[in-house]
């Protein structure tokens, strides 16, 4: 989804590499970066990547494609279930409460003392990044109850310290959501969403389960199990104009 908005596709070494030269060079491929080991063993380095990543989101405008599911949510009931952790759907005006973000929100941080602090906010945060080394300068983020290292709030690899709490709450929201209207009657429309880390595509199959409609829009994977759904192996963007012209125009 945030692919058509310019930001990097991190599948694969090579894409990943292409975004981040330094990394390239040092052989290390994204799931040996996103891993909250270094908070503790190189907090810079660490920080080099989350913040590079926090300042590009910031920075990024989402594409055409939001604005094309922000309509159709004017026009029907709608929440969001997404493991991107860049806003971008809060940024094209989706509700804070109307999203489900599954591995967390690079906007919010947590401490990595675990003293007690609940989630925040990370308005106001500003990293500095030397992008050839990709190192964070001092002072890093930081718990403003116990002045720990902050980190993101993200559920990264192999990660035993994420709080889950802000999204444990977002998942209460959405299963209510989902238990409170005609399950014949829902649509889950899946923008892609890869198989590696199954989560959104694990939770599209379970609720469309029930005489819901799936219809997957990938352009790598959009098989659909047991012929459940409708596959389209196309972008997300150029797909969403093309189903509201067909559908709503």
């Amino acid at each position: 989804m945030g692919v058509d908005s310019g930001l990097p596709d991190y599948r694969g070494t090579e894409g990943f590499w292409r975004a981040y030269p330094p990394y390239a060079r040092l052989g290390l491929a994204f799931e040996e970066i996103a891993d909250p080991v270094h908070f503790a063993a190189d907090p810079e380095f660490a920080w080099g990547f989350y913040g590079h990543r926090l300042a590009l989101y910031r920075a990024t405008v989402p594409h055409s494609g939001f604005a094309v599911l922000r309509r159709w949510a004017d026009r029907l009931p709608t929440r969001v279930f997404t493991s991107n952790v860049d806003g971008q759907f809060q940024r094209a005006g989706f509700a804070e409460d109307d999203v489900t973000e599954c591995h967390g929100s690079i906007h919010h941080l947590q401490c990595t003392a675990d003293c007690g602090q609940p989630v925040w906010p990370a308005d106001g945060v500003e990293v500095v990044v030397e992008e050839e080394t990709m190192r964070a300068a001092a002072p890093l983020p930081a718990c403003p109850a116990c002045g720990a290292l902050a980190r993101p709030n993200i559920l990264m690899f192999g990660d035993y310290d994420w709080t889950p709490d802000r999204t444990s709450a977002q998942l209460a929201r959405h299963r209510t959501f989902l238990r409170s209207g005609d399950r014949t009657r829902l649509v889950v429309i899946e923008l892609g969403a890869g198989s590696a880390v199954p989560t959104v595509r694990r939770e599209s199959e379970l609720a469309s389960a029930t005489s819901g409609a799936l219809i997957r829009i990938n352009v790598r994977e959009p098989h659909v199990r047991h012929g459940r759904g409708v596959e389209l192996a196309a972008p997300a963007a150029a797909t969403l104009a093309a189903l509201d012209r067909l559908t709503f125009r």
